[in-house]
């Protein structure tokens, strides 16, 4: 880690005490009691380089791995749809996402994650330089759709791309 990350990794961990809490006593953000623990836990993987099957190189369809595990923001939004964000052009990225944000967190460093939320359904984000990062829709567009369980973990897989684009 280069100087300037490790100034920025600082930074970043002095911010929270400095930020009233996302959800407030008295808010609509349920507190979750041991025995109804719910949501998340995953891997967030880098997607990069030639990614065309091949006869020697079909395509993954168990689910398996997509790539190597890479250290990343999380970032857990209200259900949204595709007309609830304003995208980079034509790119997944988008610029901003206009539904209220649940919570975030960073993985370590193999890209693994873990949050608790409460059951319902939520769209969920890789971010990086300042992008929301997410390929996968749902019938009604809605945008990397997660639905949490009561008193289950659901897991997921997240991805980022590389500076080298992938290729299909």
């Amino acid at each position: 880690m280069d100087f300037q990350a490790l100034i920025i990794v600082f930074y970043l961990a002095l911010l929270p005490p400095c930020f009233p809490p996302l959800w407030p006593a008295g808010s609509a953000f349920p507190a979750l009691s041991p025995d109804q623990q719910s949501g998340i836990r995953g891997k967030v993987y880098l997607i990069a380089g030639n990614r065309m099957p091949a006869p020697r190189h079909p395509i993954d369809t168990s689910g398996g791995q997509q790539g190597p595990g890479v250290p990343s923001t999380v970032c857990v939004f209200e259900l949204t749809n595709d007309s609830q964000v304003v995208r980079q052009g034509t790119s997944p990225y988008c610029q901003a996402v206009h539904t209220r944000l649940i919570r975030q967190t960073n993985t370590d460093e193999k890209g693994n994650f873990s949050i608790l939320l409460p059951p319902g359904t939520y769209s969920v984000f890789t971010k990086a330089h300042g992008l929301f990062y997410a390929t996968r829709r749902d019938e009604k567009n809605n945008i990397a759709p997660v639905e949490v369980l009561p008193g289950k973990i659901t897991r997921v897989s997240c991805s980022v791309e590389s500076d080298h684009k992938a290729v299909y």
